[in-house]
């Protein structure tokens, strides 16, 4: 791939991990499909390779996310439910109080259902700060995957 292809496909990188660290636009599948063009256009075994540490990086992300988190939850004694309710109140969130709504939103919910659930500020509280870290983890678990991802195509670029 020529050099300036090399950095659009770094730029759609960079773009990736904000997505993930954002959490509006799917980031880790914007950096694999980077990464994939690149692995076309550049064609054999070091690409392809890279592509694969890339896919396997991601896809351990993110199955990992999700069982550190539903651990974590569980311990905490957060149902499913309550996160359902996070979630409604924070996409409601998103267009009734822009930039900060959505994750505003996302606390009230599991806050509201919590003190329904459990009748009590400081238990529905404790439940509602085991949600935050519970995201903080997925978070943390993706963006470790799309910087191995995007390190590896870093470093594939650098050796070619």
């Amino acid at each position: 791939m020529n050099p300036v292809g090399e950095v659009l496909v770094g730029l759609v990188i960079a773009v990736g991990l904000v997505g993930v660290v954002v959490q509006v636009l799917p980031g880790s599948l914007i950096i694999l499909g980077a990464v994939l063009v690149w692995a076309g256009e550049t064609g054999g075994a070091l690409a392809w390779v890279t592509f694969a540490v890339g896919v396997l990086a991601i896809a351990a992300a993110s199955v990992g996310k999700y069982l550190l988190a539903g651990r974590h939850l569980k311990v905490a004694g957060v149902r499913n439910a309550t996160l359902v309710w996070g979630g409604v109140l924070g996409v409601i969130g998103f267009f009734v109080v822009p930039v900060v709504g959505l994750p505003l939103g996302f606390v009230l919910g599991v806050y509201a259902a919590e003190r329904v659930r459990r009748r009590e500020h400081r238990a529905a509280w404790t439940a509602t700060v085991a949600a935050l870290k519970a995201t903080g983890i997925t978070l943390l678990v993706e963006l470790a995957g799309a910087l191995v991802a995007a390190g590896a195509w870093a470093v594939a670029v650098a050796v070619t």
